[in-house]
């Protein structure tokens, strides 16, 4: 996993008006906070954060006023009606070699057995703990030749080296559903074909 290098200002103003003036100067309102530390309040570059964002679980080397802090995204916040625009973002200090709890998103791959089927993710996220530093993006599931009727359950899944489960064992992850067939419409009875 590569760390993200952004610069951080310390803000000392709060409130809805403070974080609109940070938003015009196209910077965002953040919080840093962990290690039983008192929270920091910053300004993040909004672009820089938005790019870092886009990889799940993404590593920041975070420079506050010269001082190098390693954090995580812990909440993000984006506009409703703009997804390119982030709100508010809380950053969780971690330390190298430390273990995290994060969530990585399952990915599957690979065709269904032949049939109408359909592929329900009844997890899309796996909750899984991981060295600070070595956070795997996401986790790959075969889903190949499954039939109707067949689960793949969180323990199922093969996790990277140093990667432990923390959701339950038995969860559901990927479920294969039988596709349901859809009714013929019923033929038009003659009455109803002589009042058109």
């Amino acid at each position: 996993m590569s760390e993200v290098k952004i610069s951080a200002e310390v803000r000392s103003e709060f409130g809805k008006g403070a974080a609109r003036r940070l938003r015009r100067a196209d910077k965002l309102p953040a919080v840093v906070y962990g290690h039983g530390e008192a929270p920091v309040h910053v300004a993040l570059p909004h672009h820089d954060t938005l790019m870092a964002l886009k990889t799940s679980n993404v590593l920041i080397n975070l420079d506050i006023d010269g001082k190098s802090q390693l954090v995580i995204p812990k909440a993000v916040q984006r506009d409703v009606l703009r997804q390119g625009i982030l709100e508010h973002v809380d950053l969780l200090l971690v330390k190298r070699g430390e273990k995290v709890v994060v969530e990585i998103p399952v990915i599957a791959e690979g065709e269904l057995a032949p049939g109408a089927n359909l592929l329900e993710h009844v997890l899309s996220t796996l909750s899984v703990e991981a060295e600070a530093t070595h956070i795997p993006e996401s986790v790959t599931v075969s889903i190949a030749g499954l039939d109707a009727g067949a689960s793949i359950l969180a323990k199922d899944i093969a996790l990277p080296k140093g990667t432990s489960l923390a959701t339950d064992e038995d969860a559901v992850v990927l479920q294969v559903l039988a596709a349901q067939a859809e009714e013929a419409p019923a033929e038009e009875s003659e009455e109803e074909a002589a009042e058109a």
